[in-house]
């Protein structure tokens, strides 16, 4: 009997989604505390032995802090990682931490993950940020942080922004200035939702179409 072709179905989470991710590459590991706590660092990634083990590198010590401890056995890592030359998509995993090795450098020895995801920016992804940007609202200038963010909307926190009138509909814009050389991230968006904070103003955003390549930028910019 002749051999059949196994057709692999790209939108599943298969393992085989790891080779898109490249030796070196920058990726952003999510480590979480046995007390709920939840932090994000930058790291790199090193490679896969299929079906044996994920290689990562440890983040710098003096980022790490008190989360130096908890990068140990049993410890549950999420990864993502952009994928290059394919745009606006990204690859996501959450395995465990097998062991830690100090040479020939400080080195995470992860599980083979049960599933890798390809993750489009485009439609799908939220992640939690800390971006700093300021907010236009009625002519006058905010800051503000964003807290999460998706291509297609996002949440804003302005600290002793008691007083500011919001309100459902409202259009507004919001720039996030950039580093170096390149230029700053200008975007349209619609107020969808409001809470008052002891020491502020939340609100949600939905971004207008208008923008969408640059969420798709500051998604890159808030991965790496």
């Amino acid at each position: 009997m002749a051999d059949q072709a196994i057709l692999i179905d790209p939108t599943k989470p298969t393992i085989r989604n790891l080779a898109f991710l490249k030796a070196g590459q920058p990726i952003i590991i999510d480590i979480s505390t046995p007390a709920g706590q939840k932090k994000k660092f930058n790291t790199s990634y090193i490679g896969y032995l299929p079906k044996k083990y994920v290689l990562v590198e440890f983040p710098d010590s003096s980022k790490l802090g008190n989360f130096s401890q908890y990068i140990a056995q049993g410890t549950v890592i999420t990864v993502r990682g952009l994928i290059e030359g394919r745009d606006g998509a990204a690859v996501a995993f959450i395995s465990t931490v097998k062991q830690t090795l100090q040479i020939p450098s400080r080195i995470m020895v992860l599980d083979i993950p049960n599933a890798v995801t390809l993750q489009n920016l485009r439609t799908s992804m939220r992640i939690d940020t800390q971006i700093a940007a300021k907010v236009k609202i009625d002519e006058v200038f905010w800051q503000t942080t964003m807290t999460n963010l998706s291509v297609d909307g996002g949440q804003l926190d302005i600290v002793n922004g008691e007083k500011l009138v919001l309100a459902e509909d409202k259009i507004i814009d919001i720039v996030v200035e950039a580093r170096g050389e390149k230029k700053n991230i200008e975007l349209n968006a619609t107020v969808c939702n409001i809470k008052q904070q002891v020491d502020g103003v939340s609100f949600g955003v939905k971004f207008n179409s208008v923008s969408k390549e640059q969420v798709v930028e500051l998604l890159y910019q808030a991965l790496v």
